[in-house]
């Protein structure tokens, strides 16, 4: 059964290679040769994996020692899921990359136009046909009004990007800008976000939109970011 061991091997390999697909982006691996390499070692891991499993069942019956063999199933296996999770999410999803409060009058990236130089998703907004989309996936990403004056709401709503664990980039109290990048935990993507914050009758209108640098759809990544800003600056009940 040696050849069996080799496949387990070959297995677990693939599965260091999914794991380490994130930091090799962020070493300055290109993302689409990055999630290639995870999509294609996470398959090797469920082929590796379920051969594994089965040599195991069959040494177990024999009386051998086949440990190591199921662990290395179990393994790929795993690895083989967290892929099919991630088809399954992002079919689950429009494939766009750019969300906004207000799909109308656009809220426009200023102070991060030079950090987006050279990224693969330009920072202008696509229209009425990614608009559409979003209304349709995310009904729920609406323009929050807040009873205090712009000036109360300003060092608020900057305090929450914050919280968010955002990088801040920029803070214009006079024209009621702000801009952050989020980075991903495991590949390191940046999507950027800006803030208007502007007058609404007595109270105050904050519009917030985040966009990806990369990749054609973002798995609802920038719809959530925005739905948990905009959650922590309501006044709490």
């Amino acid at each position: 059964m040696r050849w069996v061991r080799w496949i387990s091997n070959i297995g677990l390999l693939a599965v260091a290679l999914v794991i380490f697909a994130g930091p090799l982006h962020r070493l300055g691996l290109d993302f689409r040769a990055a999630l290639g390499l995870m999509a294609l070692s996470a398959l090797v891991a469920g082929v590796a994996g379920l051969v594994s499993l089965v040599a195991a069942m069959v040494l177990r019956k024999r009386g051998n020692g086949a440990g190591r063999l199921f662990l290395a199933g179990l393994t790929g296996l795993a690895a083989f899921g967290g892929l099919v999770l991630l088809v399954g999410q992002s079919r689950g999803v429009p494939p766009i990359h750019d969300i906004s409060t207000d799909t109308v009058d656009v809220p426009a990236f200023v102070a991060v136009l030079p950090l987006r130089a050279g990224a693969a998703n330009p920072p202008g907004y696509a229209g009425a046909a990614v608009a559409a989309q979003q209304a349709k996936a995310y009904p729920q990403i609406r323009p929050l009004v807040l009873a205090e004056a712009p000036a109360a709401v300003f060092p608020k709503a900057e305090a929450a990007v914050g919280a968010m664990n955002w990088k801040l980039v920029a803070a214009n109290a006079a024209e009621g800008r702000i801009e952050a990048t989020a980075t991903t935990g495991w590949f390191g993507f940046k999507d950027d976000i800006v803030i208007r914050i502007r007058a609404d009758g007595p109270g105050t209108r904050v519009d917030v939109r985040s966009k990806s640098r990369v990749g054609v759809g973002d798995l609802g990544a920038n719809a959530k970011r925005i739905s948990a800003y905009l959650l922590a600056l309501q006044p709490q009940q």
